[in-house]
């Protein structure tokens, strides 16, 4: 059992270099011409490092939506009332929600965890890791304790730990909590250079005016919390929430099982640069679904080295971003395991550049 943040952080290893460099060279004799299929190459490969097998398989896989609710609701930055984030899990455990529907076609289970909702919650498929019952108002005083927060984190770490044992060996992150992406961009701006005139959004589709006072609630807690930049824990706890502790645990223990993390949109990636500042090598393990329509994710993005697969101008979170980017994560795989070579296929090769063509 994993005793600590500090403990999970030192499991972490470098990707496989050996299994990179073989993965390339297998790619390289594959019949098509070199690096032809672009970023399924490259994806390839960084599957290779994480896993260290040239040619990896995901059968089992799993979203993990971790779900929690946030007491900076109470200042209206959100156009839906805080008592959806518990309808919409219930919801997810019904099947009924866009994640539940794509994930049915990716093949991938949906995991669903109220690690902070505000709401008493019963189903025999809910994981119940409840910390507390939502964070407090961050623009009034921190969202949490330092304490809560590593424990939502290795709450987390647990989900993938149990799921790894069952088989699981490539997750999704998601998420569900209504004021999520306010508590997202507080954490933007307090890890980066990123203002919140850069990194706060429309979120649930608020208007220009509830825009404006958003942006002002999130430059009303920074100031109030005075967040250390450079403790991403005391980040999270002062200006954070549950369910992005939560995912930062999912992220840094799949990394630390050799697992790829697939992550979804604005809020996932804000736990997936804590995960990064907690955790440099963690980053080696991630992978961007896609690039959101939230004002901020493609910076965020940049900000972690992450190359979205996906431009769908989506901003649902649910892990809905994550679980389409498995099939192109499958074409990757299947391309390394079902693809002839020049030999096996007795095709001629491309001839070797000469000295003209390579300069040398």
């Amino acid at each position: 059992m994993i005793r600590s943040v500090k403990e999970l952080a030192g499991l972490i290893q470098a990707p496989n270099t050996a299994a990179m460099v073989a993965a390339g060279q297998h790619l390289d004799i594959l019949t098509k011409p070199p690096g032809s299929l672009g970023k399924l190459e490259a994806l390839a490969v960084r599957l290779a490092g994480i896993t260290g097998e040239v040619k990896p398989s995901f059968t089992e896989r799993a979203v993990i939506v971790m779900a929690a609710d946030h007491g900076v609701c109470e200042e209206g930055i959100s156009a839906f009332p805080a008592e959806v984030t518990p309808q919409m899990v219930l919801n997810f455990l019904a099947g009924g929600a866009a994640v539940n529907v794509l994930a049915r076609q990716a093949g991938a289970e949906v995991n669903c965890v109220d690690i902070g909702v505000n709401s008493d919650l019963s189903h025999p498929d809910l994981i119940s890791r409840k910390v507390r019952y939502g964070t407090a108002n961050m623009a009034q005083g921190p969202a949490m304790s330092r304490e809560e927060a590593e424990k939502a984190i290795l709450i987390g770490a647990e989900v993938v730990e149990k799921a790894v044992v069952r088989g699981v060996s490539l997750f999704i992150t998601g998420e569900m909590g209504i004021g999520n992406t306010t508590a997202s961009a507080a954490i933007v701006s307090a890890l980066t250079d990123i203002s919140p005139l850069g990194s706060v959004g429309r979120g649930t589709g608020i208007n220009d005016e509830r825009l404006r006072h958003k942006i002002a609630v999130v430059e009303r807690a920074l100031k109030i919390n005075e967040p250390d930049p450079t403790d991403p824990i005391d980040v999270l706890a002062k200006v954070g929430g549950l369910e992005i502790a939560g995912l930062t645990g999912v992220i840094l223990a799949a990394a630390a099982n050799h697992c790829p993390v697939v992550i979804d949109g604005f809020i996932s990636s804000a736990a997936a640069l804590l995960a990064q500042r907690i955790a440099p090598e963690s980053a080696n393990y991630m992978i961007s679904s896609h690039v959101s329509h939230e004002q901020g994710h493609a910076s965020l993005l940049q900000e972690l080295d992450l190359q979205p697969m996906l431009h769908m101008d989506m901003r649902l979170g649910e892990g809905t971003g994550g679980v389409l980017a498995l099939h192109l994560i499958d074409a990757a795989c299947r391309i390394m395991a079902e693809m002839a070579t020049f030999e096996s296929a007795g095709v001629s090769s491309a001839e070797p550049a000469t000295a003209d063509e390579d300069g040398q």
